[in-house]
């Protein structure tokens, strides 16, 4: 049978005092900490709001990019429909067809 010496032996009781420390500590210190956890908080809060603000600013620019590369192709398609449009109409009246 396992007596006490194995017990303080083996780490479980290291394991089960430096558990016991923390939550003492967490106790102890967590009035001097609450200021500290509050301005983590608030930092990270306001990370996250710069950074939507950020990814809203990149979407927009992507949006605007798009929509002019796809004005670009549709004036590219009307020119070219254009001269195809020209070019049949010059094959017509061609009589050497």
């Amino acid at each position: 049978m396992a007596g006490l010496g194995d017990f303080f032996e083996n780490g479980v009781a290291k394991g089960v005092v430096i558990g016991l420390g923390m939550v003492a500590a967490g106790v102890v210190l967590a009035p001097a900490l609450r200021p500290v956890a509050r301005a983590a908080v608030k930092t990270g809060i306001l990370l996250f709001e710069k950074g939507r603000e950020w990814a809203a600013e990149a979407g927009e620019t992507l949006e605007d990019l798009v929509a002019e590369v796809r004005a670009e192709l549709a004036e590219q398609a009307a020119s070219t429909e254009g001269f195809e449009a020209a070019e049949k109409t010059a094959a017509e009246s061609n009589p050497k067809g």
